[in-house]
């Protein structure tokens, strides 16, 4: 691609050769003893003519060989014995004379106007520049300090929960994590805006990808009466590679947008994959029923602008600029974003990025001894906005045909009577409405062997001794794949996995931050972990000398000696001692990039703070050893 200094250069010399051509011409033409009257008009236009190119030197160019070509003239007529001239033909001659003198004055006069008037909107535009760089230097260092009080925050109320889980508690946490996304959309849309975004690319399952936003769409959205429905295709490769925390800020992106513009009704979220000779690419789309976009907002949101709507009044929140980090990320990916919208009529935003796979077995697949057909039931009359419940329809058709199993659909006792006496059936899936409605009557059914599966919010709960199972919405794939498989327990919980602890684990925390050590001491100490802390680099190091430990969470920045020198030289002893130790980054540095650099230097993996449980348990069951299994429930 030609930058705009080569297309100035090229400009330029391609106007030196026209305006050479044409003093040629000029010379040419003037030097014969019949172009006396003809010189002066010549110039006046040369002059005009290359008035527009800004350069003073053509002008002075042109005026020089304007005289020496008159001088020429004259001595023609001297040679020529045609000196006597009228009184007219002298006037003629100085008055072309002057033209030509004035018109160069007011030429070189308006060339050095708007050389100075572009000198200084070149310097205002540095300066503006610069400003905006400054800005953006500014707000990434805020951001990025603002992460270690965010991380205090957040920690200590979880350790406070352990003795006091009240309102109150759970409304400071809330605000700590809403605080910390927000931090970390500043540092990527300085990011953007600066092109400095850089992806941290690794294997991933879909299928886990998909259950953190499950899980996180349940716990910032409990109180949501939004129905969210998503429709993830079974035959999704079950491995890919791609930069998976990108991926987890697009859905949060995504959904917070929805949720915020979208009183009544729901968010219908497909996940699908396309192939093609490198891989496939990922899509998603995100539809609501909400209050929609105009047509102008569309093309300000494409642009890379923050929120169409700035007032100070607007009924939403958020800082506004979801969507730009939405387009940044997604065209760095290599990919592209499209918006289908209209007013009050709902919006639509489809995101379609490049992956590589890595494992092309399906993400969703049901047990060979799976063979009877499965009914959704669910009464038309429950949604009161239609478009929910065509969510539902779609969502429930892909997943059959994806697991090619057989699906009926019952929208009221009678039909599902009917399909129950003419089909083979082993599941019914359905939701609170309809359970509570005929609630003695499905409980026979279930008494009588069918699997009777209630989709319902966090909370609700059957009669003690029930055979009906609870399922926490939303109802996905991948829960109904494990029901369906015989994976299930009476009170399912979709989107979580049973407790993870690591117990037995030696680890030693690093900070120079006392309550970063007393937050970070208090998580671990939650996975059963033997937890020791140090202030220290150099204290680390005497530390490490003298004990044993499974894993060391290493701060960045410290004083004196920095988590990456520090990591160094415990490996340099480790090294002499024959020991090879885990070190982990557990840092506030989360800029793009961050991840990349520090295992680069060395680190086995890399936790950004604020402490985010899931990713911290997906680095453990990465970096631990066979020798220190993780169990659930706790047990061995």
């Amino acid at each position: 691609m030609v930058d705009s200094s080569d297309r100035k250069n090229q400009f330029h010399d391609k106007n030196v050769d026209v305006f050479l051509l044409c003093c040629f011409y000029a010379f040419y033409h003037g030097i014969h003893d019949t172009s006396l009257f003809d010189l002066s008009v010549s110039a006046a236009l040369f002059i005009a003519t290359f008035n527009i190119v800004d350069q003073v030197i053509m002008l002075n160019m042109i005026l020089i060989e304007y005289a020496v070509v008159m001088l020429i003239q004259f001595y023609f007529l001297y040679t020529n014995n045609q000196i006597d001239m009228s009184a007219f033909d002298t006037m003629r001659i100085v008055y072309h004379m002057g033209t030509v003198l004035v018109m160069y004055v007011f030429s070189r006069i308006t060339v050095s106007n708007r050389n100075t008037e572009r000198e200084r909107i070149e310097k205002w535009q540095e300066s503006v520049l610069k400003n905006d760089s400054d800005m953006e230097d500014f707000l990434s260092n805020v951001s990025h300090e603002l992460r270690t009080p965010v991380n205090v925050i957040s920690g200590m109320t979880t350790l406070m929960q352990k003795n006091n889980d009240s309102h109150e508690l759970t409304s400071i946490k809330e605000a700590g994590i809403r605080l910390a996304h927000q931090i970390e959309d500043i540092q990527d849309y300085t990011e953007i805006k600066r092109e400095e975004l850089v992806l941290e690319e690794e294997n991933y399952m879909c299928v886990s990808l998909i259950n953190d936003v499950v899980a996180n769409y349940n716990s910032i959205y409990k109180d949501s009466k939004l129905e969210l429905i998503i429709d993830l295709a079974p035959e999704t490769p079950s491995v890919l590679y791609g930069d998976i925390r990108k991926l987890h800020k697009l859905f949060r992106h995504l959904i917070d947008n929805a949720v915020k513009f979208t009183r009544k009704g729901g968010i219908n979220l497909k996940i699908f994959t396309e192939h093609h000779e490198q891989g496939v690419n990922l899509t998603i789309e995100i539809t609501d029923t909400g209050i929609g976009m105009t047509r102008a907002d569309m093309a300000r949101v494409s642009k890379g602008m923050y929120q169409a709507n700035k007032k100070r009044n607007r009924s939403t929140g958020g800082i506004g600029i979801g969507l730009p980090i939405v387009y940044g990320f997604v065209h760095k990916m290599g990919g592209f974003v499209m918006i289908n919208s209209e007013k009050k009529k709902g919006t639509t935003v489809r995101l379609t990025i490049p992956q590589k796979v890595v494992d092309m077995s399906p993400c969703l697949m049901t047990n060979d001894n799976v063979k009877d057909g499965l009914v959704f039931y669910s009464r038309l009359d429950k949604f009161k906005v239609p478009e929910v419940r065509d969510f539902y329809k779609n969502m429930v058709i892909n997943l059959a045909t994806g697991l090619k199993t057989r699906l009926y659909s019952a929208s009221d006792r009678k039909e599902l009577e009917h399909l129950l006496e003419e089909m083979d059936v082993s599941h019914i899936f359905m939701g609170v409405e309809e359970y509570e409605a005929e609630a003695d009557w499905i409980e026979q059914l279930s008494r009588d062997g069918y699997k009777i599966v209630v989709s319902a919010d966090a909370g609700f709960k059957v009669s003690d001794g029930s055979r009906v199972l609870v399922m926490q919405k939303p109802l996905y794939a991948f829960p109904v794949v494990r029901i369906l498989n015989g994976e299930e327990d009476n009170n399912i919980n979709s989107n979580q996995e049973e407790k993870i602890y690591f117990p037995g684990v030696s680890a030693l925390v690093v900070d120079d931050e006392p309550m970063n050590l007393v937050v970070a001491s208090g998580l671990f100490r939650d996975y059963k972990m033997i937890v020791d802390s140090a202030e220290s680099g150099k204290e680390a190091i005497r530390k490490y000398e003298s004990g044993s430990y499974d894993i060391i969470f290493m701060d960045h920045m410290m004083p004196e000696m920095d988590g990456v020198e520090t990591m160094k030289q415990i490996r340099q002893i480790a090294l002499s001692d024959g020991r090879t130790p885990i070190i982990v980054a557990l840092t506030a540095n989360a800029l793009s990039g961050a991840k990349e650099m520090f295992i680069k230097e060395g680190f086995d993996g890399f936790i950004a703070k604020p402490i985010d449980i899931i990713e911290f348990e997906r680095v453990m069951k990465r970096v631990l050893p066979e020798t220190a299994k993780f169990v659930n429930g706790g047990e061995n």
